[in-house]
């Protein structure tokens, strides 16, 4: 089976696998035409019940396949895939077909998940937790910290919104590095690496991770 490995810089290593529950993302600061009924209130609750599923999963002691999956359904069930996964590729998201889009969609979330799943381990011990929110716009930051063990703790901002009809956070951005720009970047290069065929990114995708 081929690996596509895409090299993250040392000083976010550890941190990017973290970002990756967000959906990996990529940056969406655009202004929305039409105002939200969003509050810091429900955005927190949001962000809080990711922060504590994203803990118990780290530190279950469950087989890693059985935490690939658990990060995966959290995924499509907190983070706004589809729109992070347009972003993700970009220019190219609108000269495909739907059903093109949609089978590229869900390799990005299937990639995702076992991207940054396989680095749990490296996280037991580790705790974060919801520190406050902000309002940006239409939608609110709500700022985390995590506390991983023998390590000084870093903030991680989720980025809300409900702009999909549902309220999802779209992005991380973490000591200010947006990780939906980064993730952007890699599956920019990947698309490359496939003549600009997004069939065949998609293939790459369900092999890769």
């Amino acid at each position: 089976m081929t690996r596509i490995s895409i090299p993250m810089p040392n000083r976010l290593s550890r941190r990017a696998v973290l970002a990756g529950l967000g959906g990996l993302a990529a940056t969406l600061m655009l202004p929305v035409p039409q105002a939200r009924a969003i509050s810091a209130s429900a955005a927190t609750a949001l962000v809080d019940k990711v922060v504590k599923e994203i803990n118990q999963v780290i530190n279950s002691g469950r087989p890693e396949a059985q935490m690939i999956a658990q990060f995966e359904t959290m995924l499509r069930r907190y983070a706004d895939v589809p729109t992070i996964a347009r972003s993700c590729l970009g220019p190219a998201a609108r000269e495909v077909s739907s059903a093109q889009l949609a089978a590229y969609t869900d390799a990005f979330a299937g990639y995702v998940a076992r991207k940054y799943g396989k680095r749990f381990r490296e996280f037991l011990g580790s705790e974060i937790r919801v520190t406050g929110a902000k309002p940006y716009k239409d939608r609110y930051i709500v700022q985390t910290v995590f506390e991983l063990r023998g390590q000084a703790p870093f903030d991680v901002d989720f980025l809300v919104t409900d702009r999909s009809g549902a309220m999802l956070f779209y992005e991380m951005v973490i000591e200010g590095v947006s990780m939906l720009a980064t993730e952007r970047a890699e599956i920019g290069a990947m698309l490359d690496a496939q003549r600009g065929d997004v069939s065949k990114l998609t293939a790459a995708l369900r092999r890769a991770g």
